[in-house]
């Protein structure tokens, strides 16, 4: 039990017995670090139900706790503030309880719980994957990690775009352009290859839309009159109509998209359960329309086409099947989550890991699901983030501008090299030992540089101030927790056996942070939020860096001391490497 859990109950019994009042919910904080104690009561929400002063309060209330609760062992109020101090058998005790528990703070997955699926990535297949992505993919595989450790089975999906106007662009440009180019004989990633006929598709539209212009078109009717561009419509027709030719040059490109997307992400360290395709789930949800018309969730137009009015709701009317009967966007959605329901079974809920340019979109979507009276509709969450910019501006994926997943990666891991070999620490290390550590370095710096920003903020991206090794970025934790490898490398002593010491102030505000732990990783999965992660590493790596400055560990006179300070740095170690594993990265053991 935490300690918020173990002393609700108690000051609950203290208020009714000093007030003759029962209260709602007991509100704690942190205390501050310019007063004394380790967790902090909130009076005043007391004040509604006692008629009295809120020093008073606190007084009577921290007098009870002392008398009557063996962890508290004194108190101070400070104005509305009750701050209690805890023995040092509580966290002695919290400590001999959890040093060996191997996953501390994660909590296994409850028999008959219903699961949440959750879908990132879903990407076009018409270039490779790029920086967005990367927040994307990041995001979601580091919130389903959070969930399923916060005690619920997890599904990872993603839905990829394969078709549509933007895979015949790429595939038309290849037939002209191309010359039968193969990744095989180009020597290129599959994904790359077709992104590069993608951006030779925008450069011949422009230049036939400047011809169309010189010609007297106006800009409008170049852009729909260019021969390329008729050309990508027509192909698009020819796939929906199934033409052979047409189908075989899109499944040969998608799979070379496939075969590269899959090396992305082996080297980015995300993986899925599942897989849907556009070109399977498009014409999903036509059925659910139909049956929601009759129930009187939709109505049709005189024209056929078919809306739904959400206005009461503070939305607008939306299109939900166009008057010839095709489907849009939010058509496929529908049928979409409808088909992950069934595909699985126990699924209670789901995340959708996408831009918050569609937070609209996913509104809509969400409140239409519940209209049509899906139980699992009133768990649907849309984990909406903000776009990531470079110091040299915006990205444009038709003019090639975009910055590639891959080579962001290579960069990060040559950032890495750069500043490791200015400090210097590497002279032991073979030339294999060296590549993976800068690759563990530069992901890593990469990872936590994106996570542990809120996921709705909109990110600068600065390579080489993510792999600064101080501050609060990913390779100053790494290298915390590779010098506690070291310290334990050099323990020559059995340091087994529990043992019982007097705590230094540095042990137990130690001892505190690793307490929360295991509060921390449930708030993360409730706010769909690695950022809670990431900075409770920050600040639980401080605090070590900080007891480790103040006290001798190895070199400590008093054996108990000694045995005790190392099983302290092992637990911190183990903390690191666990919530590191849910923001998906590597701790090296050497640094």
């Amino acid at each position: 039990m935490t300690l918020s859990q173990i002393l609700t109950p108690q000051i609950e019994k203290a208020i009714s017995a000093l007030f003759g009042v029962t209260i709602d919910k007991i509100e704690f904080q942190a205390t501050r670090r310019e007063f004394e104690g380790d967790i902090t009561m909130v009076i005043f929400p007391l004040l509604k139900l006692v008629k009295s002063n809120p020093v008073e309060l606190g007084n009577k209330i921290g007098t009870y706790l002392v008398e009557n609760v063996a962890e508290v062992e004194k108190f101070n109020v400070v104005s509305g503030f009750l701050n209690i101090v805890i023995s040092d058998s509580y966290y002695l005790d919290f400590f001999a309880k959890t040093r060996t528990e191997k996953n501390f703070g994660f909590v296994a997955p409850k028999e008959n719980e219903k699961a949440i699926l959750v879908e990132y990535s879903s990407p076009n297949t018409n270039k490779p994957l790029h920086l967005g992505h990367v927040r994307n993919n990041l995001l979601g595989y580091s919130v389903a990690e959070i969930i399923k450790a916060s005690g619920k089975k997890v599904y990872k999906t993603q839905i990829i775009n394969d078709r549509g106007i933007h895979i015949c662009k790429s595939m038309l440009a290849w037939e002209k352009f191309g010359n039968n180019e193969t990744p095989e004989t180009s020597g290129m990633k599959g994904d790359k290859l077709v992104g590069k006929y993608y951006v030779e598709f925008d450069k011949a539209y422009k230049d036939q839309i400047n011809a169309l212009i010189q010609q007297g078109k106006s800009e409008e009717e170049a852009k729909k009159q260019a021969p390329i561009i008729l050309e990508a419509q027509e192909m698009l027709q020819k796939w929906e109509a199934g033409d052979e030719q047409v189908m075989n040059l899109w499944r040969m490109m998608n799979q070379w998209v496939y075969a590269g997307f899959a090396e992305t992400y082996t080297n980015l360290g995300v993986d899925f359960d599942s897989y849907y395709y556009e070109s399977n789930t498009y014409l999903l949800g036509k059925d659910i329309i139909e049956h929601g018309l009759e129930k009187g969730v939709f109505y049709k137009k005189p024209d056929g086409s078919v809306w739904i009015d959400l206005t009461e709701d503070g939305l607008d009317e939306k299109l939900v099947l166009r008057s010839d009967g095709t489907s849009v966007y939010m058509t496929q959605d529908i049928g979409t989550a409808v088909q992950r329901s069934k595909d699985f079974p126990d699924v209670g809920g789901m995340v959708y890991t996408v831009g918050n340019e569609q937070d609209y979109h996913f509104k809509v979507l969400f409140l239409i699901l519940k209209k049509l009276g899906y139980d699992w509709a009133q768990h649907l969450f849309h984990l909406s983030y903000g776009m990531v910019d470079l110091p040299s501006g915006k990205m444009k994926s038709r003019e090639g501008t975009v910055v590639d997943a891959d080579d962001l990666m290579e960069d990060m891991a040559e950032t890495a090299k750069t500043i490791s070999e200015e400090l210097g620490k590497l002279d032991h290390y073979s030339e294999e030992e060296k590549a993976k550590l800068y690759k563990t370095i530069g992901l890593g710096a990469l990872k936590y540089y994106i996570l542990k920003v809120d996921p709705k903020k909109r990110i600068l991206f600065n390579p080489e101030e993510s792999v600064d090794f101080a501050g609060n970025t990913g390779p100053f934790i790494q290298y915390t927790y590779a010098r506690i490898q070291s310290i334990i490398r050099k323990a020559d002593f059995d340091y087994s056996e529990n043992v019982s010491v007097v705590l230094h102030e540095k042990e137990k505000e130690l001892l505190k942070q690793m307490e929360a732990f295991p509060e921390v990783i449930q708030n993360a999965a409730q706010n769909y939020s690695p950022a809670l992660i990431a900075n409770y590493t920050y600040e639980l790596v401080r605090e070590y860096n900080s007891f480790y400055q103040a006290v001798p560990i190895l070199g400590s006179e008093n054996k108990t001391e000694k045995i005790f300070r190392v099983q302290l740095s092992k637990k911190v170690a183990d903390i690191i490497a666990s919530a590191f594993s849910l923001l998906g990265i590597d701790v090296p053991e050497r640094m």
